[in-house]
């Protein structure tokens, strides 16, 4: 693609995400919202491969039903009580409707078919973006409107979030849908959260937006996609390979690295709402997206590829890993000692 397009769809990516976070009106939310998907679809179509074309039309589609069904609760709630305003919205159908527009545009369950398939058929980069900077604008009005939402559906979601994104992803070969239904597991931790304590849906968000950064750089480093390739990568850049095995570790929840923090606070919060119940099966859940999270890293680490296959040996390479993978690995591992501050900055 050319760099000047490609400079114009990011530029416009971020203003869109801006927009959304700063308005306090519906109308220039959902703008933000539109510009946000415009701008991707070139990103994800622009290897003008079958997938490619496929994923951009089901983005397209998803996409622009939510929007649609933004704009309807806004209205709604516009009809029903005389507020634009973001945080003014209080009418039940309306947040009932926003809640599923939301869940549509992040891709919670039951409205998660679109996601795995159209990160199945991006490249690395843009699925970096639609992991992270795309899923910021609709969390972003959540945070919003945590206040008139409902408990029941959004624990709902959440539980169902966690299990189908765990039980989802243990058979997939191909990285970026077993990374898809990661995503879906974590969505569904952020969800269970944002009715009692918004801010702690934010902090997970931070962290997991940092360590799926870290793990879709390193893949696009080694030009890893898929799980029989990267049992033979590990011979480009081993110390490279060894920190992917942390950062999947990581990403699984795993005590004394940074994912653990997210899911303990949200753990202790739950418990403190009188919501123990919850708060087990979630838990219990995610052990689901752990063997998966293990099945990576160990082909990432442990597996030496078999002798009798004819694949190609990888040469080591002599590039130097960029600073931006070494400070994102760094903060993805071990940012757990430094829990108290990160707290107060919360």
């Amino acid at each position: 693609m050319n760099p000047q397009a490609n400079l114009i769809f990011i530029i416009s990516l971020l203003l869109g995400t801006t927009i959304t976070i700063s308005s306090n009106h519906w109308i220039m939310a959902w703008t933000g919202l539109e510009i946000n998907t415009l701008a991707i679809l070139p990103l994800i179509s622009k290897s003008h491969h079958p997938r490619a074309i496929e994923a951009a039309t089901k983005y397209f589609l998803t996409q622009s039903a939510a929007s649609a069904l933004v704009l309807f609760s806004s209205m709604t709630n516009a009809w029903h009580t005389g507020q634009w305003d973001i945080t003014q919205l209080t009418h039940p159908t309306s947040s009932l409707i926003l809640t599923s527009a939301i869940a549509m545009k992040l891709g919670l369950v039951p409205f998660h078919f679109w996601f795995p398939e159209v990160l199945q058929g991006s490249p690395l980069t843009t699925g970096l973006l639609l992991s992270t900077i795309m899923k910021l604008p609709p969390i972003a009005l959540l945070y919003m409107t945590s206040h008139s939402l409902n408990p029941t559906l959004l624990t709902t979601l959440a539980i169902l979030s966690t299990a189908l994104g765990g039980w989802m992803g243990l058979n997939q070969t191909q990285i970026r849908k077993v990374l898809a239904f990661s995503s879906i597991s974590h969505l569904g931790w952020m969800a269970i959260i944002i009715v009692y304590n918004p801010k702690l849906t934010l902090l997970n968000f931070y962290l997991y937006a940092m360590m799926t950064a870290t793990i879709f750089l390193t893949l696009n480093t080694i030009k890893v996609l898929k799980l029989s390739t990267l049992m033979t990568a590990w011979t480009k850049i081993p110390s490279l390979n060894a920190m992917l095995l942390l950062t999947l570790l990581s990403l699984a929840g795993l005590p004394p690295l940074t994912g653990f923090l997210p899911k303990w606070l949200i753990i202790q919060e739950l418990t403190k709402q009188d919501m123990a119940p919850a708060a087990t099966l979630i838990s219990l859940l995610s052990l689901l997206s752990l063997f998966f999270y293990l099945r990576l890293a160990y082909c990432t680490t442990i597996t030496l590829p078999p002798h009798t296959t004819n694949h190609m040996k990888q040469w080591r390479t002599n590039k130097s890993t960029s600073t931006m993978i070494a400070i994102l690995t760094t903060m993805s591992v071990m940012l757990l000692p430094i829990s108290p501050m990160i707290l107060t900055m919360f």
